[in-house]
């Protein structure tokens, strides 16, 4: 392996300790990026292959950043703490049954879309 490349199992224990910092259980980690549970036990575990396919979206479900569980630091501002209105709509989010969740990212991924256009 070269110098600066992370292993599987290096990945997988990032993984792994944001989604405890985050207080999410495998199977809502699964649910929300939209895998088994076996997969994420695989990734925690470095056996998985898909890991690195699923990563933006593991990244964006877990707040924080590519870079960081490739390498273990983020070129932006790092882990940073949620703010209070983040943390709430998290929340939200969650209590949401599946269909509902679909709804609201359809939403946000609509406005957001909305101010970059000005």
């Amino acid at each position: 392996m070269m110098p600066g490349m992370t292993s599987p199992q290096d990945i997988g224990a990032r993984i792994r300790s944001v989604r405890e910092e985050q207080g999410w259980t495998q199977d809502q980690l699964a649910e929300a990026v939209g895998v088994s549970r076996s997969a994420v036990a695989q990734w925690e575990t470095g056996r998985a292959g898909q890991v690195t396919g699923n990563l933006t979206r593991i990244a964006a479900v877990l707040g924080t950043g590519v870079e960081f569980l490739m390498y273990g630091r983020d070129s932006r501002a790092g882990n940073q703490a949620f703010k209070g209105d983040e943390l709430a709509m998290l929340r939200l989010y969650r209590e949401c049954v599946p269909d509902d969740r679909q709804l609201l990212l359809r939403m946000a991924r609509r406005l957001v879309k909305a101010a970059s256009k000005g």
